[in-house]
């Protein structure tokens, strides 16, 4: 039987994400790299190292999950391949508990390894991410999966107040199924305003606007409304558009860009890990989504001092408060957006005002730690370390 370890002792935890550069891979690379650094033991498990983990940090590891060699598996041999990781991971690592990032596969993965591993086997947080919840969790078809493994885990958090409702409401989990919010974070010392000013912002002579988005390019992101927006943007004043990310939508994007007649003002940049300075070269972050549970990429801007133009949707406005760090538009409204980009042009007071909001914002109300020590204090709830349980809660905050 497995002995619980005192409070100061070092855990040993098997962190699963996704490898893609989506905002879930990026908050548990940030989340095992801070543990790592306080002597804790962190695995990753996943199909490649996730693009923003750091492997020459402390104490932390990467586990390779191959796919089956199995013919008749060939399309859909990675939750098994994870499940059967997760196994031997736990049992080679000793590990106290697997942190699990998006429900499936992960939670799913994470469910059948404690089965087979019986009263040995580590303890499950799942931490729900956005879509698992609002656009799988909500079909009809995966739902009573999702729900189960969702609700067998041993602690449950989100990194909103929209989206621990959301999981309640989609995936009718019963609301004595405790969901602990506990906000994405921000590393702001190296996520920073340029070291001059005037590298952004206002009328700085000739220099183009620069204007970024950075998503995954599904059609819930919106690209298309991001080249709208700065299509009339570039009808006005001299302007860039970059493009960060790559999915199903980019071909579609070019496309458009090219019968836009844009191709010279927009640049389309890929996936990258380093964004710290596109940010700093950016005058305004566009980010137009349809459904968002948080928006990650946004805090990454408002640290950099971007002012953001956004939707309001989700959990969008925990993030970016409106005349504060940016501006919120309903969804589509692209000559609201555009009006919104044209006065943080136009008026440099305005501009630097949310700008220093939006980088106050994020330094005080997402830096790392105090998430980090919410994450820890979790492990060692659920682990028996005789900690108080944090109060949870599904329910948004009132402004």
């Amino acid at each position: 039987m497995r002995i619980a370890r005192s409070h100061s002792s070092s855990l040993r935890i098997g962190m699963v994400c996704f490898s893609t550069l989506g905002g879930s891979g990026v908050v548990a690379s940030e989340i095992g790299a801070a543990l790592g650094r306080r002597g804790h033991r962190v695995c990753f498990l996943s199909d490649k190292p996730p693009v923003r983990l750091d492997l020459s940090g402390p104490n932390v590891s990467f586990c390779e999950v191959p796919l089956l060699d199995y013919p008749l598996l060939a399309q859909r041999s990675y939750a098994l391949a994870l499940t059967a990781k997760m196994i031997e991971v736990a049992r080679t690592e000793e590990l106290d508990l697997f942190h699990v990032h998006y429900a499936i596969p992960h939670a799913v993965g994470a469910y059948l390894a404690r089965q087979v591993l019986g009263k040995r086997a580590p303890k499950t947080i799942t931490t729900l991410h956005g879509t698992d919840v609002t656009l799988v969790g909500a079909d009809p078809k995966f739902q009573p999966l999702v729900r189960f493994v969702v609700g067998a885990s041993d602690a449950i958090t989100a990194p909103s107040h929209y989206l621990a409702e959301a999981a309640h409401t989609h995936l009718g989990l019963s609301r004595d199924v405790a969901i602990e919010v506990i906000p994405n974070f921000v590393d702001t010392r190296r996520f920073s305003p340029p070291a001059s000013e005037n590298a952004r912002g206002g009328s700085h002579g000739n220099r183009p606007r620069v204007l970024t988005h950075v998503s995954s390019f599904r059609p819930l992101k919106r690209v298309e409304d991001v080249v709208r927006v700065f299509a009339v943007i570039a009808s006005e004043f001299p302007a860039r558009l970059d493009l960060v990310g790559d999915g199903p939508e980019r071909p579609r994007i070019e496309a458009l860009v090219h019968v836009l007649n844009l191709d010279s003002r927009v640049r389309f940049l890929g996936e990258r890990s380093q964004l710290v300075d596109l940010l700093q070269e950016s005058d305004v972050f566009l980010f137009p989504s349809q459904s968002e549970s948080f928006g990650l990429a946004a805090l990454e801007a408002m640290a950099c001092g971007v002012p953001v133009v956004a939707s309001a949707v989700g959990g969008i406005a925990e993030v970016v408060r409106h005349g504060e760090a940016g501006f919120l538009a309903a969804v589509g409204d692209v000559a609201a957006m555009a009006g919104h980009v044209r006065r943080l042009l136009t008026d440099d007071e305005l501009h630097a005002r949310l700008s220093r909001r939006a980088r106050e914002l994020a330094e005080t109300r997402f830096p790392t730690e105090p998430a980090v020590d919410r994450y820890e204090a979790a492990y060692r709830r659920v682990l028996g370390d005789g900690l108080p349980r944090a109060s949870s809660s599904s329910r948004p905050r009132s402004s």
